[in-house]
């Protein structure tokens, strides 16, 4: 309260402490601060956006794009403000007719004309169920009552058009006077009356050659005769159905049977009650004239030339006034209407929309027929003759013109670039606003003429159903191409053609403000006053107005009213108006510069030409060079999607979009994807088996194509998708070569390679497979023996010494082998886990063949031969110095040929023989199925420096304080290293578990007659020795079938059987092998005694037969000596020096030692060899 009681004077003189500075400098500093923190921001946000914040935009990645066109917000009401009020209405009144018609048409462009031709679009043709076509109409309906209001709204305004203008030239003598008319023509009011008429001549036409509507309509009409016969069925009161099938009857007859435009013109334009009298309008029927001639005119002079840009349409529209005209006034211009048809032979069509083409002399001839008549029909003919003329010439000036555009439209591009990218200069302002406003138009002009020639070509050959070479095709999508082109570079410089375009603007604008301002000068001097001078003054007035403000489309509206009547009583010299209609020309263009491009460029018209995509793209394939052109036609083919948008006979456009994408897909990736991937495929396929001379690859001869051009190519957009052909291709060759490596792992290296020149020859990014590699030598695969192991140990046999199985026989110039290396490879490809599997196999074959061996002692005739043969060795055994007699396992031998053979001579004995083989076969695979995952282990932790002191990993990277996944990782590698480190110190004791399994029923007492396997060994080694020595033999003969150098699988089978039944010590009580030996030393000891006798005789003969029969005797000795050390090797693996009873009791004591169970796990007790 202290401050208030001070005195006011001593407000001033009150003590300044500083303090109220130091707090502005504050707020200062941290304004500052956040000034310069929001600008490092946005400077951050720029950079992260854009690599290169250039001024270039992207026609295929931009989010955003600039909309130039120039919004009007002040009413018509408020623009047109003059002192003259009457002038003011006039000027409203057809400123608001027009803009209605500008609405209109916009409205039909997007809404009407779209939703028309994309019926019964986006329905696969397969596909189609019954009873589709009457539920697209069904849902079509609504659109078709929506374009009968819009036509119905069209005729009013072409009523109110006809009737205004003909209030304003009223030749009654009655009439009051609005303004003084005699030399003011609106010509701007009958030209958007001519784009009205143009409107519904369009919908006709689309009507006429929409035969899918047509039919569906049909289809529809006797689906509702249908419900009418049974409404209760489809549950619609029949009160319902009348009005419905009224309003269809006025759907017919106002839009389906091409009456649209005959209806309008034979409307009654006469309107007593109102006042107006059209027909009997004289000086309005000269005006009308007037205006059509002085359209015409303007026109005639230009159609066809370079400059064209808007002719064709103002033609169409002149046609329509034409046949109006008629209508009202019933009166015919023969000139007029011979000049209208003359145009054909110059322009024999019109595209109005799309694929709709329309043909004057067919329309004029039908719709005015008085004229018609009077015509010379041959002069007709000659116009129809014409149009395959026309199409002759353009099939053949195509690829020329393509050639001249392609250099037009490039210069025209380096123009674009160069004055685009100076620096604009004060002093040189005016001249290079002028350089880049002409630049602007001809790149519109080029944009026109060529898809004038696009569309006019390809719809004329649709509409005559001419075929078309496939020359034209190209040359017309390079056209396309080209056009696409202009666009681009029009995107690519927004910021710089946004920025040029209100600069243009103002300088046009300024210059038509000018020429206005000289005008009104010259009024205002002559001093004679009259209404007509006034209106003058007034519409003069009224257009610099319009023209100070922002170029909108409704300014530049009035201002061509305002001078519609501005120009009459020789206000502008003829040197000075037509600079005048030329800046106002240029000031409509610029002021709509995007939409004007937008609308020349647009290519939507190529969906119902995308027949001609396959070949295009047959193209670019085959000239490889300028693949980028394809971003192009792809842009082309995307400016079909706005228009489906408007599609109203699906349950969603989706559907007509996605119908869309996929045929333009499945084109694109059979016609190019799928080429290019399987030409680059063959490609290196024949560069890596260049040494194979597979075909002729001399570029010389066979030509040559460089695809890597595609794979420079940016990723294209469609729809919501970027097609990337390098991804793509490099997606498929790495797809395709590592599923060919997964079925053929011998491969790796072939597409390893591929691979690699993949990388050097088209820069693919490629991935590595990561499969097991397999070497060259990899041999029969594990798993494949695994899965056919019983044909594998007929097939193979076993050396134990050097652990490896050769093929018996092969239709081959050499034979397999199996060996450690290969099994060990294996083992890598597939994973240690087939080491078990294959186990398990072994297993259950073992089990299969165990049960033909019992079968095979449990025989009669061998039971009672063996009990015979034991009892016999019991009998003499102590004579024979406990050695089994050689002669009786002989006997034996012998003896059971005698109770039959097979057909190729086999006994049971040697069929038996084989079978212990394949026993043996079967446990030397388990051997080295072992020693493999042995080698494999060892190769595998070959890394690991030292085994028996190997670091925790985990631990480690605890104590760094590593992150979770790295402590996952690091224990995943701990417990690797210890299997690893396990498994190579060990290695499973697999004949230990095979002779476990099977050891308790092999001793059991139901298969006592196994027991008398140890005395049939006898006579099996004596058939194996003898099968031995002659499949020796055989090596050296000419025919090697059945030869063979090793059968270690028979010592390894019988040693594994007499484990299984714990006969090694009852077979050492034969003491076979040494009563062998003596049997052979004793005839060798014979013969050297005869040798010597008959060596004094000198019988050269006997001697020879001695001699051979001391080697015969060696052999034999040899052989059994090596059955012998086989038999004892494998007698090892077994542990041939323990019996069951010393067995069992060593796993009690060792149990007892280490406290466990007797089914703990038992160190490794053998090593494999």
């Amino acid at each position: 309260m202290a401050v208030e009681t001070i005195a006011p004077d001593w407000e001033f003189d009150r003590f300044d402490d500083g303090s109220q500075k130091i707090h502005t400098e504050v707020q200062l500093k941290n304004y500052s601060k956040f000034l310069e923190e929001y600008t490092s921001q946005l400077k951050g946000i720029e950079e992260a956006l854009d690599d290169s914040i250039g001024d270039v935009w992207d026609f295929t990645l931009d989010p955003i794009a600039l909309k130039l066109l120039p919004y009007e917000q002040t009413s018509l009401l408020e623009l047109i403000k003059t002192d003259n009020k009457v002038l003011n209405k006039v000027i409203t009144v057809y400123a608001a007719l027009c803009g209605e018609v500008k609405k209109l048409k916009y409205e039909a462009e997007t809404k009407f004309y779209n939703g028309l031709l994309f019926y019964g679009e986006g329905v696969c043709e397969t596909s189609v169920l019954e009873g589709e076509s009457q539920i697209q109409m069904g849902r079509f309906i609504s659109f078709l009552q929506e374009l009968s209001c819009f036509v119905s709204r069209c005729y009013e305004v072409v009523v109110s058009i006809i009737h205004q203008l003909a209030a304003l030239y009223n030749s009654s003598k009655g009439a009051t006077k609005i303004i003084e008319s005699s030399g003011v023509h609106f010509q701007v009011v009958y030209e958007h009356l001519g784009e009205l008429l143009v409107v519904l001549m369009t919908l006709d036409e689309i009507m006429e050659n929409h035969a899918t509507l047509k039919d569906h309509w049909k289809m529809y009409k006797r689906l509702l005769k249908s419900v009418h016969h049974n409404p209760g069925k489809f549950s619609i009161p029949e009160e319902k159905l009348k009005p419905f099938e009224k309003l269809l009857l006025k759907l017919e007859g106002q839009l389906l049977d091409g009456m649209i435009v005959q209806a309008c013109v034979e409307q009654r334009f006469d309107d007593p009650a109102e006042g107006v009298a059209v027909s009997k309008n004289s000086s309005f029927a000269e005006e009308f004239a007037f205006n059509i001639r002085s359209i015409f005119t303007s026109v005639e002079s230009k159609i066809g030339e370079p400059s064209e840009i808007d002719q064709r349409d103002k033609y169409a529209a002149v046609c329509g006034l034409f046949v109006l005209h008629f209508h009202i006034f019933r009166s015919v211009d023969k000139k007029l209407y011979k000049a209208l048809l003359d145009i054909c032979k110059k322009v024999p069509a019109v595209t109005l929309i799309a694929n709709i083409i329309w043909f004057p002399d067919a329309f004029l001839t039908v719709k005015v027929p008085a004229a018609a008549k009077l015509m010379d029909k041959k002069n007709l003919q000659t116009i129809k003759a014409q149009r395959d003329t026309y199409l002759q010439q353009r099939a053949q000036t195509l690829t020329k013109d393509v050639q001249s555009y392609y250099v037009f439209v490039t210069s025209w591009m380096m123009k674009m670039e160069s004055v685009l990218s100076k620096e604009n200069k004060s002093d040189k302002l005016a001249e290079d606003l002028n350089s880049r406003c002409n630049v602007f138009v001809q790149g519109i002009l080029y944009a026109y003429s060529i898809s004038t020639i696009i569309k006019t070509t390809m719809n004329m050959y649709m509409s005559m159903q001419r075929p078309m070479t496939k020359t034209s095709v190209k040359a017309l999508c390079r056209l396309v191409e080209l056009l696409k082109a202009v666009e681009h570079t029009f995107h690519r410089r927004s910021m710089v053609v946004a920025d040029s375009v209100s600069l243009i603007t103002l300088q046009l604008q300024s210059q038509a403000l000018n020429a206005i301002s000289n005008a009104k000068k010259r009024v205002i001097s002559d001093k004679k006053y009259s209404e007509q001078r006034l209106d003058v003054l007034s519409s003069l007035v009224l257009a610099e107005n319009a023209l100070s403000g922002p170029s909108t489309k409704e300014r530049r509206l009035v201002v061509s009213l305002a001078l519609c009547v501005g120009t009459q009583l020789k206000t502008f010299k003829d040197e000075e108006l037509l600079p005048l209609q030329v800046v106002l020309k240029k000031l409509d263009l610029i002021s709509e510069l995007c939409e004007r491009v937008r609308l020349q460029c647009d290519c939507s018209f190529l969906y119902w030409h995308r027949a001609v995509f396959p070949i295009y793209l047959d193209d670019v394939y085959d000239n490889a060079v300028d693949a980028a052109r394809m971003h192009y036609m792809f842009s082309a083919l995307r400016d079909s999607v706005p228009c489906m948008l408007y599609a109203k006979h699906l349950e969603s456009c989706d559907q007509l979009l996605g119908c869309f994408d996929k045929e333009i897909m499945g084109v694109f990736n059979e016609h190019l994807l799928d080429k290019l991937c399987k030409e680059i495929e063959k490609d290196l396929r024949l560069s890596v088996h260049t040494h194979l001379k597979l075909d002729d690859r001399n570029p010389f001869k066979v030509g040559m194509k460089d695809l890597a051009h595609f794979f420079s190519v940016k990723p294209i957009r469609f729809f919501n998708r970027f097609i990337h052909i390098k991804a793509y291709v490099t997606h498929y060759l790495d797809k395709t070569f590592y599923n060919l490596t997964t079925v053929a792992l011998h491969d790796w290296a072939t597409y390893s390679e591929m691979r690699n020149l993949a990388t050097q020859r088209y820069g693919l990014t490629m991935t590595e497979a990561h499969l097991p590699s397999q070497t060259l030598e990899q041999g029969l695969d594990v798993l494949e023996i695994m899965r056919n192991i019983h044909v594998f140990v007929s097939r193979y046999l076993y050396n134990l010494n050097n652990q490896i199985f050769v093929e018996k026989a092969s239709n081959n110039k050499h034979l397999n082998t199996i060996n450690i290396r290969h099994v060990a490879n294996s083992i890598r490809t597939h994973g240690t886990g087939i080491m078990n599997t294959t186990v398990n196999f072994t297993y259950q074959f073992l089990r299969k063949k165990f049960y033909i061996f019992s079968q095979f002692m449990y025989d009669e005739h061998i039971k009672s031969r063996l009990i015979k043969d034991i009892r016999f060795f019991r009998e003499i055994k102590d004579q024979s110095d406990h050695k089994y007699p050689f002669e009786r396992a002989e006997k034996f031998n012998r003896g059971i040929r005698k109770l039959g053979l097979t057909p190729d001579g086999q006994s049971y004995l040697d069929q038996f023989r084989q079978l212990i083989s394949q026993i043996g076969n079967a446990m030397g695979y388990v051997r080295m199925i072992r020693s493999g995952g042995l080698h494999c282990c060892s190769s595998a932790i070959r890394f690991v420096p030292d085994l028996e002191d190997i670091v925790n990993f985990e631990e480690l990277v605890k104590e760094e304080g590593l992150s979770e996944e790295t402590q996952r990782s690091a224990r995943v590698l701990d417990s690797v290293l210890s299997d690893l480190t396990s498994n190579s110190a060990e290695g499973t004791e697999y004949f230990k578990k095979l002779v476990a399994v099977f050891a308790p029923e092999f001793r059991s007492a139901k298969n006592m007659h196994l027991r008398n396997f140890y005395m049939i060994v006898p006579p099996l080694t004596v058939n194996f020795v003898e099968h031995s020595i002659s499949c020796k033999e055989k090596l050296n003969k000419k025919n090697k079938t059945g030869a063979a150098f090793t059968d270690d699988g028979f010592a390894m089978g019988v040693a594994y059987i007499l484990k299984l039944l714990d006969q090694y010590l009852e077979f050492d009580s034969l003491h076979w092998f040494q009563a062998v030996r003596d049997k052979y030393r004793k005839e060798l000891s014979a013969v050297a005694k005869e040798q010597t006798a008959q060596s004094a005789g000198q019988d050269e003969k006997l001697l020879q037969t001695m001699n051979l029969t001391q080697k015969r005797l060696d052999v034999y000795l040899q052989e059994f000596e090596l059955l012998y050390f086989s038999l004892s090797s494998a007698r090892i693996f077994f542990r041939a020096d323990q019996t069951a009873a010393e067995e069992t009791q060593e796993k009690k004591d060792e149990a007892g030692k280490v406290g466990m169970s007797p089914e703990g796990s038992t160190p490794a007790e053998s090593s494999s060899k």
